[in-house]
Parts: C-alpha cells; structure tokens; sequence
C-alpha cells in the first residue's frame, strides 16, 4: 500500500512531515509523496524521515492551474531535482502574492467587523505558509463557523464574501517548472476540473500532447465507478494512473492514508510509472 498525495504542516496539513512519515510507517505504507501546496518546503525533513523509516519517498508538489469554473490542480510527482530548479523561484513568487492576498483579506473581515489580527493569523498558520485553512480555523475558534466546512462554504470558497484568487500559472507553466525539476506532471483529483464524462476525454488529449504524464484516477474523494472510469480514460491517453488519499491530517478526518478512490487502498503497482 502507497499514497501518491499528501500533506504537512508546511502547507495546509496538521502533521509535520516527521509525523505523517511516522504515521505512514504505522499504518504500513511501502511509499509516500509530500505534495504540499505550492512549496517545497518540507521535503528534505521528510526525506530524512523515510530514510530512518525504511519509506521511500516521492519529493513531490501541488500546484494551482488557471482553470474556470473549476479547479485544476496538477501533481509534481518525483521531483528529483526540486533544490536548484526554476520551480523554487517561482514559488517564491507565488509566496510574495499570497503575503499581499492575505493582507487584502484581513482588511475584507475588518470592513465587516472581524478584527483578525497578523500576530493570530500567523499563529493559527503555526509558522507555515498562510492559507485559507488558517482564516477558517479562527472563524470555526470564534465560532463565527461551525466548522471548517462551512467556514469555507459561507465566507472562503470561490465567489465567497472574503476569498480573493491567489496567483495561479498557465498549464505550460505548469508542466515546464515540474519538468524542469525532474518530475511528472500528473491531474489531482480530476473531479475538481467540473468537466463532463462527454469534454473530459477530448481535454486529455489535448493536455497530453502538450507533455502531461498521468493522471489521479484513484483519488479519495471519487466513488469506486469513478475513479475506475478514470483510469479507462487515462490508459486510453497513454497517461499512467496513480492514486492518493490527500491527506491533510485533522484538517480532513476524512481522509485516511492509504486510501484512495471508493476507500480502496492505493496499490504498490502505481509506481511503476516512476521506473
């Protein structure tokens, strides 16, 4: 058992990348990928990690595409030259906005009578990357929300009172920075992209000719069918298949490690891609 999708502290996660890799240890996983959002931050930690645990590890990134109406989220999986690529300078960019993003967003909630101070912000983000999750978990504390999911559906989703669109790249972007890095360019949860079974295939196509490797067919949040009918649509474009539970530790009880697509564990043979 494996999981091709994973999250820490270093973006929006609740584990350090030592305690998901001991987690993983516990739950007897064979192989992890870190794909954290839009950082590459925790990886050397977690690397140091799997080395004690007998793990192997997947240096990996989660990136933001320009997409409408959904949401298009790529994988940079392998990145097996992540510490001197372009990709750190990008992201380095994209943490620049988000600092702007963040404090356009405290001054939206003190328009409407929330004072969310800096100082708490940065507290509730425990010294990581601030993110949306941060802003939810102050509300669900204040009890302005009752939980993170509707801290999300009524203020922070899309279209929401206080969301603001953070920098996203274009797909070729996208693909040249995980390429660059040495990775693969891999479709997370592509129930996200709000794409129809009849436009989906055709997308593929396309994408996969302007250099995507695979796709997450077994992603956590597809139903069994789904996520079979995924990978049909994947081998039939030459993409190769992969699987992830998108853990997020507490944030997401949900989610399991392991497990993916109609709760069925991530098999061993998704890393096949990878030799």
């Amino acid at each position: 058992m494996i999981d091709l999708h994973t999250h820490s502290t270093a973006s929006d996660g609740t584990c350090s990348p030592i305690e998901l890799l001991k987690q993983a240890s516990e739950v007897g996983l064979k192989a992890l990928a870190l794909t954290d959002h839009d950082t590459l931050d925790g990886l050397e930690e977690a690397q140091g990690a799997a080395d004690l645990l007998g793990i192997q590890f997947i240096p990996g990134i989660e990136l933001e595409i320009e997409h409408y109406p959904g949401e298009f989220h790529l994988l940079g999986l392998s990145l097996t030259n992540w510490k001197d690529s372009s990709l750190s300078l990008f992201l380095k960019e994209v943490r620049d906005h988000r600092n702007d993003r963040n404090s356009k967003m405290l001054e939206l909630f003190e328009e409407d009578g929330i004072h969310i101070s800096e100082e708490e912000l940065k507290s509730a983000a425990g010294g990581r990357i601030i993110a949306r999750p941060h802003f939810a978990k102050i509300l669900v504390e204040r009890k302005i929300a009752k939980n993170v999911k509707q801290a999300f559906d009524r203020y922070l989703g899309v279209e929401k009172k206080f969301y603001l669109p953070k920098k996203v790249m274009t797909l070729e972007q996208g693909l040249q920075l995980i390429h660059e890095a040495g990775g693969y360019a891999v479709i997370a949860h592509p129930l996200s992209l709000y794409l129809s079974w009849g436009k989906l295939p055709l997308r593929l196509t396309q994408w996969k000719e302007m250099g995507l490797d695979g796709l997450e067919a077994w992603h956590s949040g597809a139903k069994e069918h789904q996520a079979q009918r995924f990978e049909k649509l994947a081998l039939e474009n030459d993409l190769f298949v992969t699987g992830g539970s998108d853990y997020h530790g507490a944030n997401r009880k949900d989610r399991t490690l392991g497990k993916g697509g109609g709760n069925k564990p991530i098999p061993d043979e998704f890393l096949e891609a990878f030799k």
